[in-house]
């Protein structure tokens, strides 16, 4: 997916915030807030979401096919599972990225979910996009649909689910409670709206 979003009297885009797919909707959100009309917004499909392993090379794919087209490039991704593949990625690119381990961190605030990961290990997390797509991206690909015997085996280590909601949505909050019991988890909503991403992406566009 790429996106842009234009203004009357658009400039020549300078900067590009490559991003991950499952994030697209909240960076192009600030994107627009902020009025960037500098800014080019390429995404990632949203499926690497759920391959860890394969964002550091299609994010260096990405650097190296726009490398010289813009004045400033950042990265939206957090490490993402990646291990620390991801950075070394970046420090060889000159590129900055997100703070934090993944996008449950850097919407909730790094210390406010570490704070809760302590508190409850065995927390389940969503996000808009994940409560959005719970039933594609999770509950169909691991065959609960299925077999919902699985899912006393899966998710034998998990209480509670929690919905870090970055929108005030009622469907999506229903989406988030039916997931919730549907994996037999006790659901808590925490309303986090951008998070640490707007600021991080505006520290990146005022450099």
């Amino acid at each position: 997916m790429n996106g842009r979003v234009a203004f009357v009297g658009d400039l020549e885009p300078t900067a590009l915030i490559l991003a991950c797919g499952a994030i697209a909707r909240e960076v192009l959100a600030v994107v627009e807030l902020n009025r960037w009309r500098h800014v080019d917004v390429r995404c990632l499909p949203a499926k690497l979401h759920s391959t860890p392993r394969e964002i550091a090379g299609a994010v260096d794919d990405q650097l190296r096919a726009v490398k010289g087209k813009y004045e400033q490039v950042f990265v939206a991704y957090a490490d993402c599972g990646t291990a620390g593949d991801l950075d070394r990625v970046l420090s060889a690119h000159g590129v900055e990225r997100l703070p934090g381990p993944h996008c449950y961190a850097f919407f909730a605030g790094t210390d406010a979910w570490l704070e809760m990961h302590d508190a409850e290990p065995g927390t389940y997390y969503l996000t808009d996009f994940l409560a959005r797509h719970f039933e594609a991206l999770v509950y169909r690909p691991l065959g609960l649909d299925r077999h919902p015997e699985l899912i006393a085996e899966i998710f034998r280590h998990y209480r509670k689910l929690v919905y870090l909601a970055q929108s005030d949505d009622d469907e999506l909050s229903e989406r988030a409670r039916r997931a919730a019991e549907s994996l037999g988890l006790e659901y808590e909503r925490r309303s986090t709206g951008y998070g640490e991403l707007k600021p991080a992406l505006e520290q990146f566009v005022s450099v």
